[in-house]
């Protein structure tokens, strides 16, 4: 699969729900509407979507949210999804805040998936219920050690928040140094109405690092997991550092992925809100191929993020409603 900018698309985002039990201030507003069940696509079509998308040529898929354990029959599509590893695809893994990752990490180890990404911006209690306004860091880190008894590898994601965990960092890396965790930091990205203004929270990533690096040297290495990060390697550490710039240091040159909604609609970018409706057809009995093949051909070249005061948000979504 080729893009109309010549670009690889070999990586493709599944999200499963729309539906999430955090609701984290930069990601959600407090009071969400989630789509009714009429409206999402089924188990067994994201199945078929799936085997459709892996016969033109994706190679990775990620089961993605909301949050992709909260939803019903989960255990029966990544076992669906896994059962193609070696047969097309490389990989499955999968994004979750780790809120219910302590019952399900064996049936994820059964079903193919040998990693995860996990939502995790504090270690701080206090801070983490603030930021996910209903979360308990002690459930998270449960299903964090869970997945690593399980024997899946853990790369945790956080999102750089000026004022609310700038001071988390170094604390979050000895974290995952203790623990075998690799960690990947992201800019905060202006997708969705909420009721703050991000630009409030919003700090770049060579800010965000400034305190590791008047520690530790960090160098680049050559390392590639079918994302959008950059790898580095930190001096006295095994910890292998992600760095996701979506505003200051755009990456969407090397882009090689689509994002498949819960709804059925391929966004062909997270930053545009152009997409094909792939349900429809799918319901009709329709040329499926030919929708995919003008997501592809309509794939913009990059986003147009921006972060000022009062600024509007790239798209009304949620990336909630994108898949993360």
């Amino acid at each position: 699969m080729t893009d109309g900018h010549g670009r690889s698309i070999s990586y493709l985002r599944l999200s499963v729900t729309d539906r999430c039990d955090l609701r984290c201030r930069y990601c959600m507003a407090e009071d969400m509407h989630f789509l009714p069940k009429s409206a999402v696509l089924t188990i067994e079509e994201m199945g078929d979507l799936a085997e459709r998308f892996v016969s033109r040529g994706i190679r990775r898929i990620r089961l993605t949210g909301g949050e992709p354990l909260v939803r019903r029959g989960i255990d029966m599509l990544a076992m669906r999804i896994g059962a193609m590893i070696g047969h097309g695809l490389d990989e499955l893994t999968l994004t979750t805040n780790a809120m219910r990752l302590a019952d399900h990490a064996p049936m994820l180890v059964r079903a193919g998936v040998r990693r995860i990404n996990v939502s995790l911006d504090t270690l701080d209690p206090h801070a983490f219920r603030h930021i996910t306004r209903v979360g308990d860091l002690d459930v998270a880190l449960r299903g964090i050690a869970a997945a690593r008894d399980a024997g899946l590898a853990i790369k945790i994601n956080m999102v750089a928040l000026a004022g609310l965990n700038e001071d988390q960092l170094l604390p979050m890396l000895s974290w995952c140094t203790a623990n075998g965790c690799d960690l990947t930091l992201i800019e905060t990205m202006p997708l969705g109405e909420i009721e703050q203004d991000r630009s409030d929270h919003y700090i770049p990533l060579h800010q965000f690092i400034a305190p590791l690096r008047a520690q530790r040297a960090i160098w680049p290495i050559d390392k590639a997991t079918g994302g959008p990060a950059r790898y580095f390697a930190v001096e006295d550490s095994p910890v292998t550092l992600g760095l996701i710039t979506p505003l200051s240091d755009n990456f969407c040159a090397t882009c090689n992925r689509i994002r498949l909604t819960v709804e059925g609609r391929i966004y062909m970018c997270l930053g545009q809100d152009d997409h094909v409706d792939l349900r429809a057809r799918l319901r009709e009995g329709g040329d499926v191929d030919g929708l995919i093949d003008a997501a592809l051909a309509g794939k913009p070249r990059a986003h147009d993020f921006h972060i000022e005061r009062k600024s509007v948000p790239a798209v009304a979504r949620h990336m909630s409603a994108t898949g993360g």
